[in-house]
């Protein structure tokens, strides 16, 4: 209620300000409606002890009084940001904001906070999990409050007023604190509930963006071209450069220990011995992840140094997307080993009585699926700090040679290409069903998913691009169709005897496409006067 009752202290005395902070609220009113109705869906899946604890086993609920004015007041705290937005619109242009690339990155922080756990439990009544591994509309929920956090961020700082831009960053302050307080509240007031790193690191990205707020937004007018003071743009490139090039290198670092540290802790209690007997097991794809990770190693260096920059960092900010496509392959290893390993009783029971009695088997996430999940987190927070530093080098270099041209019917078709080689299975192996966009959707199907976005991301900015900007994009998007065509080798031989699938050859001829698009382009560039 605080944010609500200070935007109508301020209405009256500053308009703009009482607006932002009812557009920043109203942002995450549809990701939290849509995370409330799994308490209509299935109760007691639903992971908000601060609302619902059972203290028995049941498998369903019916929903009271208290369910509707959880919905009511999300759909009006919606009502009030739509009514905000059109009390504060303006033709305006709006100012160059201080903070315009450092509050977005605080806002994919605080995204990736709300995917993870919400709390650690010991109550075998609440069986916490990450957004990724709940029910439909807790996922829902928790995808859209991720997507929209960074997005209104961005929104935020282009507003023409300040009083909205500031007003708009604590509002989204104020509902993220809505979201991630009460997980932290009943991890300290329960003996029973630990508190959760996800949630903190919600409340620390959101208390930043939101005080910067309350800090000068607008630059200030740029000096003469003679006044050094005011020139000064390299110092600027340079920490951006070494802050994407120092993220990629702790992808990859994460990345490699998540390679060879166990995935999945199997725990095995034979009938009479007096101490439990620990084995660890490996995933398929680990050399994937690795050869992602020294892919993302290699470009990471060469961003750090001054001579390559140019070309590494646009490259890398598309190969952060391979982590992805091998990193969710990994963890499907591990989520898949302890779902469907620990079905067999809650507990692990013995199996068979007393007498002759079979081993009881757990099995946990090892070190190397934490280690794996921390290299998608690393991984998404280079490409943000990819993305501003090309923001910069766009703006120290100014307007420079026109896109290039020429570049459009392979481009296209590597477009295709590509797409078509992401959502087919690249090796087959009798018995196994791969993972896919169309079917089978599974956990590495988020990160075929990342890759088709990346890719089609990348060859749409690289048509609006200079030549060789537009090369280095071309060849991070070949780079990427060549990772996937290498999960035959990498992935399908560990799985027993793979034959290469119809994906493998599409990806092939992607990757030539794509290569002979980022060939014309350079030669163009080399062309311009």
């Amino acid at each position: 209620m605080a944010p609500v009752i200070a935007a109508i202290g301020t209405a009256a005395r500053r308009p703009g300000l009482a607006a932002g902070l009812l557009l920043g609220l109203a942002a995450l009113a549809p990701g939290r409606l849509v995370l409330d109705l799994q308490f209509a869906v299935n109760g007691p899946l639903a992971i908000r002890p601060e609302l619902y604890l059972a203290d028995h086993f049941v498998g369903g609920s019916a929903v009271g009084a208290g369910f509707w004015l959880l919905v009511a007041g999300q759909v009006l705290t919606g009502a009030a940001g739509v009514a905000a937005w059109r009390a504060s619109r303006s033709h305006d242009e709006p100012e160059r904001r201080r903070w315009r690339l450092l509050v977005p990155l605080l806002a994919v922080t605080a995204s990736v906070g709300l995917l993870t756990a919400p709390v650690h439990s010991g109550n075998g009544f609440l069986l916490a999990r990450a957004a990724f591994e709940g029910p439909w509309p807790a996922l829902g929920g928790y995808l859209l409050l991720a997507a929209a956090l960074p997005l209104t961020a961005v929104v935020a700082l282009a507003a023409p007023s300040d009083h909205v831009a500031r007003g708009a960053l604590v509002g989204l302050g104020a509902a993220a604190f809505g979201v991630a307080v009460p997980p932290v509240v009943a991890g300290l007031a329960r003996d029973d509930l630990d508190v959760a790193w996800g949630p903190v690191v919600v409340l620390v990205a959101t208390a930043l963006a939101a005080g910067l707020g309350f800090t000068r937004l607008a630059e200030a007018a740029e000096k003469p071209e003679g006044d050094l003071a005011g020139g000064a743009k390299l110092p600027g490139l340079f920490w951006w450069r070494l802050t994407t090039g120092l993220l990629g290198l702790a992808t990859a670092l994460a990345a490699v220990i998540g390679t060879f540290a166990p995935q999945v802790a199997v725990t095995a209690l034979n009938p009479g011995a007096d101490a439990p007997v620990s084995a660890a097991a490996e995933s398929p794809a680990r050399w994937f992840l690795l050869t992602a990770a020294l892919v993302v190693a290699v470009l990471a260096l060469g961003t750090l140094v001054p001579k390559t920059a140019a070309v590494a960092r646009p490259v890398l900010g598309l190969a952060w997307a391979g982590i992805v496509l091998a990193g969710t392959a990994v963890l499907n290893t591990a989520l898949t080993a302890t779902q469907a390993g620990n079905l067999a009783g809650f507990g692990g029971a013995n199996i068979g009585g007393t007498s002759g009695a079979a081993p009881a088997f757990t099995y946990d996430l090892g070190a190397g699926a934490a280690w794996t999940f921390a290299a998608l987190v690393l991984a998404a927070l280079a490409a943000l700090a990819a993305v501003g530093t090309g923001v910069v080098e766009r703006e120290d270099a100014g307007d420079g040679a026109p896109p290039g041209g020429g570049v459009l019917t392979p481009v296209v078709a590597g477009g295709v290409l590509a797409i078509a080689a992401f959502g087919l299975p690249v090796f087959t192996v009798p018995g196994y069903v791969a993972p896919g966009l169309w079917s089978d959707f599974d956990t590495p199907s988020w990160g075929l998913l990342t890759a088709v976005v990346v890719v089609v991301g990348a060859l749409v900015l690289a048509l609006r691009s200079r030549p060789k900007p537009a090369a280095a994009l071309l060849t991070g998007a070949a780079l990427l169709a060549a990772l996937h065509a290498a999960e035959l080798p990498l992935v399908g031989k560990g799985l027993g005897d793979a034959s290469p699938a119809t994906g493998f050859w599409l990806a092939l001829t992607a990757v030539a496409a794509l290569l002979v698009a980022a060939g014309m382009s350079a030669a163009g560039g080399r062309r311009e006067p």
